[in-house]
């Protein structure tokens, strides 16, 4: 978001960004010539003043970063009623839920068909995932646009990332149930190389258990947790291979990422968009979410003193400029008597 943000101001354009704090990790990439509106309170529920600010601001449109926020651009969109602006919504995280239970997944799946009556338009990021919000929230297909992330560069000035001595694994992502970093460590004293270590890049709320783990499993010489990394990228191109052990995803940055700088993948099936990532057996290996003998059986392959890596794989299109074309399509319509 960031990213496309300091794009979109770039173009000259006026970007209000609403949040809940500016402190955290990531708080040094807020661009700069940034409208910023902090809420001071880093709750969802905080969100739900986003109608007023609306008001205050004026925009031509309100662009929701993920699906994890529709509910409060439902609520916006509520509030607002007639003068409520375009919202365009961003697929963020996979809309078929296999690890929910039947009764969650039956009431998530009557939530995505409530989309259509207060988001104008879905951005995804590859073909497949906007197959499937058309077809999981019934929203018609020339509401949605296909739109990758801009692509991530080097960061001028982010503290280097201390590394491994010797091969490693590279794990890049939040330290939270859904990416199941447990599924890596287990599978850690398994692999055919005693010595390969892993870095874990990421923070959040389930660093007590994976270290309980990590402790429990004698690890503790060969995993290393840093935290967050303002700039992963040398340390994904350092890494013998990239992984992603989740539940479920959108469209994984970090596959991209590492394949960008030549690094190989391997990913759990976590979102219909891995495998558009992943799209041939030089650049990596997809499977099962609970298959643990394939995720070591992968590794081993990549780890192999034969495996050859692949070659870097650049990003196509212009997102910046996509975004804006969309934005000032629906803005325009709107205006239109």
């Amino acid at each position: 978001m960031l990213r496309m943000a300091a794009g979109w101001l770039r173009e000259g354009r006026r970007v209000t960004l609403v949040l809940g704090s500016r402190e955290g990790p990531l708080a040094a990439e807020i661009p700069d010539g940034i409208n910023l509106i902090e809420l001071g309170d880093a709750r969802y529920s905080a969100l739900l003043s986003l109608a007023s600010h609306v008001r205050a601001a004026t925009p031509d449109l309100i662009f929701c970063a993920g699906n994890h926020y529709s509910g409060i651009a439902a609520a916006t969109r509520l509030k607002l009623g007639r003068k409520c602006p375009p919202i365009v919504g961003k697929v963020s995280n996979a809309l078929v839920r296999p690890e929910l239970s039947p009764g969650a997944a039956w009431r998530y799946r009557r939530w995505l068909r409530l989309h259509p009556l207060f988001l104008d338009h879905v951005v995804a990021m590859t073909p497949a995932m906007a197959a499937e919000a058309v077809a999981e929230m019934r929203m018609p297909p020339e509401r949605v646009s296909v739109i990758a992330n801009p692509p991530a560069a080097s960061i001028a000035g982010a503290a280097p990332v201390a590394v491994p001595e010797g091969r490693y694994l590279i794990g890049v992502g939040r330290l939270e149930p859904q990416k199941r970093w447990d599924r890596l460590l287990a599978a850690l004293p398994r692999l055919a190389d005693p010595e390969v270590k892993l870095l874990l890049l990421g923070e959040g709320g389930a660093r007590a258990a994976l270290e309980a783990q990590v402790a429990a499993v004698g690890l503790g010489d060969r995993v290393t947790m840093p935290g967050h990394a303002g700039d992963p990228l040398p340390a994904i191109r350092g890494a013998a291979v990239a992984v992603l052990t989740s539940d479920y995803e959108g469209v994984p940055g970090v596959l991209r990422e590492a394949l960008s700088v030549g690094t190989p993948v391997v990913s759990t099936e976590s979102s219909v968009a891995v495998r558009e990532i992943v799209h041939a057996p030089e650049l990596g290996t997809v499977i099962a979410r609970e298959d643990a003998d394939g995720l070591v059986a992968a590794l081993d392959h990549w780890l192999s003193a034969d495996a050859e890596r692949p070659a870097p794989v650049a990003a196509a299109g212009n997102p910046i400029a996509e975004y804006l074309a969309l934005f000032d399509r629906l803005a325009q319509a709107q205006t239109r008597p």
